[in-house]
């Protein structure tokens, strides 16, 4: 009696051999004897393997997620001896917001899902990769003593994202670019090291995206002076802080001004002047190229209606600018506001907004046409499908970039670039603008081959809008 009286509850769980779990539990009486019951579990342990599943894994793609990845970096942290190392690779997809764009949400799912695919594919034994949220994905690299170790695997990484996506009836080509970070060489902590091999990943894709690079300690510098021109910037417009500079484009027939690009410029109150190629790139990310891109339409058009009639104005368009619904009547506003006539007005895209969302840009680009403003295509040739563009849109204008311009001296395929670019464009009833042009030698050149205008330091920098007369004077 006294051995039941201090017997204790036992629960004991077998598993049958149809794959059924049986909890059993035994529960002494207090006057004697046993209860003994058993319960199937099988469901409410699939429910709880589940739960526990999802609190670690990525839901689309399978994958570890955020928590799971930190865990895992933890636990390297903790095991790690002097000496080691192991490596951080943060990877982010090149243009897969275009796929979504055009193709939708659900192809950028699946894409996402082949991509998780293709990683778990090209890891080595003890890697660990994980998705963290929308394109990011993280790998963990524990064998990475030599840092050629995750330059490897970069590479095959940036490799296999490069190959084309199968999406229904659709293909997608995105790319991948990487930044890599050394645990006890770059980082001290998980917060630290993912943070830097963040950093690595930004300037991968500053410099030009699907490649791969290493922290290093300036990048740390650099990111917190982008982040201070971030701030700034966004109160730059309303604080009055941005000017329009004006360089002329020459007619090579008559060698007189036919037109003026609006150049924009920043007088940062501390920094002094900052670059546009500093600047304008954050302003695309961030979204505040908009109303920026705006003022800019506005402020061109109400200066360029204050020259003489035959005196065109060129204003730049960013790619993001494509992306709003409203850019044409952006575009009638200014030219209402200013009363400028409309053929009076040239509007420049590069290549890359025709490469974002082709429809839907060609599409406002018609709009455009419709108002009477010249379109043009800005830095020509410096792209991988400038040819199909001028087939699918009649552009007025053809600018050849002043990286051909400059080589023409020393470099033959500048010069069979330009030739096949001006007869082409000739052909097609378009003005070909050489830009860049810095001697008469280029000039020389340039008219020889049959390009109607030029832009450069030879005739002049850009200057301010007080200036303008005093060019047209000279002229």
């Amino acid at each position: 009696m006294s051995r039941l009286a201090t017997a204790k509850n036992t629960i004991r769980i077998i598993e049958t051999t149809d794959d059924r779990e049986i909890s059993i539990s035994n529960q002494p009486m207090r006057d004697g004897g046993w209860v003994i019951t058993h319960d199937d579990i099988t469901e409410q342990r699939k429910a709880e393997a589940k739960l526990s599943h999802m609190a670690m894994h990525d839901a689309l793609t399978g994958l570890f997620n955020r928590a799971a990845i930190r865990e895992q970096i933890e636990s390297c942290f903790r095991n790690l001896r002097h000496g080691e190392r192991f490596a951080i690779l943060f990877l982010d997809l090149d243009r897969f917001r275009s796929v979504n764009d055009t193709l939708g949400h659900e192809y950028g799912d699946e894409l996402l899902r082949q991509v998780g695919d293709r990683l778990r594919g090209r890891l080595q034994k003890g890697d660990t990769v994980a998705r963290l949220g929308d394109d990011e994905f993280v790998v963990l690299q524990c064998e990475a003593d030599n840092p050629t170790n995750p330059s490897k695997l970069a590479s095959k990484l940036v490799d296999c994202i490069s190959a084309p996506f199968e999406l229904g009836d659709h293909q997608a080509i995105v790319g991948a670019s990487v930044g890599i970070a050394m645990a006890s060489t770059d980082a001290d902590g998980t917060d630290e090291l993912l943070k830097k091999a963040n950093i690595a990943l930004h300037r991968a894709k500053e410099d030009g995206g699907n490649t791969c690079r290493f922290f290093e300690a300036e990048m740390d510098d650099m990111m917190r002076s982008r982040r201070s021109i971030e701030m700034d910037l966004r109160s730059a417009l309303s604080n009055g802080e941005f000017e329009l500079y004006y360089q002329p484009i020459v007619s090579i027939r008559s060698e007189q001004i036919c037109a003026f690009e609006a150049l924009l410029r920043w007088k940062h109150p501390k920094r002094g002047v900052i670059s546009p190629a500093e600047f304008i790139p954050i302003a695309e990310e961030t979204g505040l190229i908009i109303p920026i891109g705006e003022w800019v339409l506005r402020k061109a058009c109400i200066e360029a209606a204050k020259w003489p009639n035959e005196i065109r104005v060129a204003v730049n368009l960013s790619p993001v600018q494509f992306k709003t619904s409203d850019l044409h009547q952006v575009v009638f506003g200014a030219l209402t506001q200013s009363d400028l006539k409309s053929k009076r007005l040239e509007l420049e895209i590069t290549e890359s907004a025709l490469l974002l969302e082709n429809e839907r840009t060609l599409s406002i680009l018609h709009q455009l046409r419709e108002l009477g403003v010249r379109i043009s295509m800005d830095d020509f040739g410096t792209g991988y499908s400038s040819l199909s563009y001028l087939r699918s849109f009649p552009f007025d204008k053809i600018k050849i970039d002043q990286s051909f311009v400059r080589d023409l001296s020393h470099n033959e395929d500048s010069m069979a670039i330009i030739r096949a670019v001006t007869t082409l464009g000739n052909s097609l009833g378009m003005t070909i603008t050489g830009e860049g042009v810095e001697t008469q030698i280029e000039l020389d050149y340039l008219r020889q081959e049959g390009c109607t205008e030029a832009q450069g330091y030879f005739f002049s920098k850009p200057v301010p809008p007080g200036e303008i007369s005093r060019i047209l004077l000279m002229c």
